[in-house]
């Protein structure tokens, strides 16, 4: 419970499968007020039901397709006719692919999903977030994978001339570690932390969303090592609900402990060229 004694409203990116939908479950039996943004409102819909079938509080389900600039938008306009302060905001969603794939906008796909409409949808809700001050959250689960590249490659960012799979989603990831470090810094001092994550190698959904052969042979390569999605999940939650963490910020996280990441994941200039890079792409100044 949060001091003025409502339940936390948490909102969270991707809560139908995998890791999220663990961490779902999870902050609904800690009384947690729930909004779902779901690129399937019929699954997001399902697992309101389920929520609610085990005596939580319902949850708020919001359509919203990530690799749509407009849909994030349209789902943050939504969030905030709530009226309700956002304690935590939980940015959990992600995506892997095969080959290159451009978005609505114009976009390669793993870069606008994994982290271009995280940085525009929490720049939105940001009002919302610093309602809840002192003590609002925000979390961006990242990866291990940012090992996977040594920097941002500013010169072929969107990977038209050179594409490899899990370059590009290291990439990704790499740019949710510097967003967590710039947005830390911009909020020092607003009641608001901000930190990231590694949920470890977990059997989730990810890269199944164009029945993709790489999330078929990933999971037949890793299944010994998988965590489960609630193991995965542990270090979400605790970064969403532990009073341990609620004076650390700009963090980035493995199974519940400060970890420090690659070196690139620490460089303040390629953060900003990033953040100034992202601003002008999703049309929105912070």
């Amino acid at each position: 419970m949060s001091i003025d004694n409502r339940p936390k409203h948490v909102v969270i990116t991707g809560p139908t499968a995998g890791i999220g939908r663990a961490s779902a479950l999870s902050l609904a039996r800690d009384g947690a007020d729930l909004t779902f943004l779901c690129r399937n409102l019929e699954k997001g819909e399902a697992l309101a039901s389920e929520v609610f079938a085990a005596g939580g509080t319902k949850p708020t389900v919001i359509e919203m397709e990530m690799a749509s600039l407009d849909s994030v938008r349209a789902a943050a306009e939504s969030v905030r006719q709530l009226a309700k302060p956002i304690d935590v905001l939980l940015n959990n969603a992600g995506v892997i692919n095969s080959r290159r794939r451009v978005t609505v906008d114009g976009f390669e796909e793993t870069l606008a999903v994994n982290h271009f409409a995280p940085f525009l949808l929490t720049g939105l809700l940001l009002p919302a977030v610093r309602d809840a001050a002192p003590g609002a959250r925000i979390v961006n689960v990242a990866s291990g994978a940012h090992h996977f590249v040594r920097g941002m490659q500013f010169d072929d960012i969107q990977s038209e001339q050179n594409y490899k799979t899990f370059n590009v989603y290291g990439r990704s990831k790499l740019a949710n570690i510097l967003f967590t470090r710039s947005l830390a810094k911009r909020l020092e001092g607003a009641g608001v932390t901000v930190n990231c994550l590694h949920p470890g190698a977990v059997a989730t959904d990810i890269g199944k969303r164009h029945g993709e052969w790489v999330a078929k042979a990933l999971h037949l390569l890793l299944k010994p090592f998988f965590r489960s999605p609630l193991e995965g999940a542990e270090t979400s939650l605790y970064l969403c609900l532990s009073d341990d963490v609620a004076k650390i910020s700009g963090g980035y996280f493995n199974k519940c402990k400060v970890e420090r990441p690659k070196p690139w994941a620490e460089d303040d200039a390629a953060a900003e060229k990033l953040w100034c890079y992202s601003e002008e792409s999703v049309g929105l100044a912070y």
